[in-house]
């Protein structure tokens, strides 16, 4: 808050001494007053947005963690461990490889189907042309490769 009340103060005798002396002795004294109170609401405005910043985080916050939970790969190994009885780093190290066998599959071009869930595999693009939309200029855009992902009819139905 500090901060923001010693800026206002530095700018108000900066628009002082661009004015004549003789006028800003004169003004200086009605002056002084007014900066004072315009510093302290420009020190409680930056303090309401703050406090509203740290409002809107922790809402924001509290709203995604009960709307939509993500299930990460932390999470999946501490449930397999509870359900499997095994510790949770050999759940977790498990996981892990099995993340690391998949993504070496896709790198040599192996399909990768997983039963009940759906199909992995790499797709090739073509090289094409587009548009840079700024300037409406034709721009060649790369060959290049995707992983695509097609789900599981069962997936799709329970879904």
């Amino acid at each position: 808050m500090a901060k923001t009340a010693t800026k206002v103060s530095k700018k108000a005798p900066a628009k002082k001494a661009a004015a004549p002396k003789a006028a800003a002795k004169a003004t200086s004294k009605t002056a002084k007053a007014p900066a004072k109170a315009a510093g302290k609401a420009a020190a409680t405005k930056a303090a309401s947005k703050t406090s509203k910043k740290v409002a809107v985080k922790k809402t924001a916050k509290a709203s995604a963690s009960s709307a939509s939970p993500i299930l990460t790969l932390r999470n999946i190994a501490d449930r397999l461990s509870e359900m499997h009885e095994v510790p949770k780093r050999q759940a977790n190290e498990m996981l892990n490889q099995v993340v690391e066998m998949i993504a070496k599959s896709l790198k040599k071009g192996d399909k990768i189907r997983l039963s009940g869930l759906g199909i992995l595999q790499v797709r090739k693009r073509a090289a094409r042309m587009g548009r840079n939309p700024q300037t409406g200029e034709p721009v060649k855009i790369k060959a290049s490769k995707k992983i695509a992902f097609r789900a599981a009819k069962d997936l799709k139905d329970s879904i």
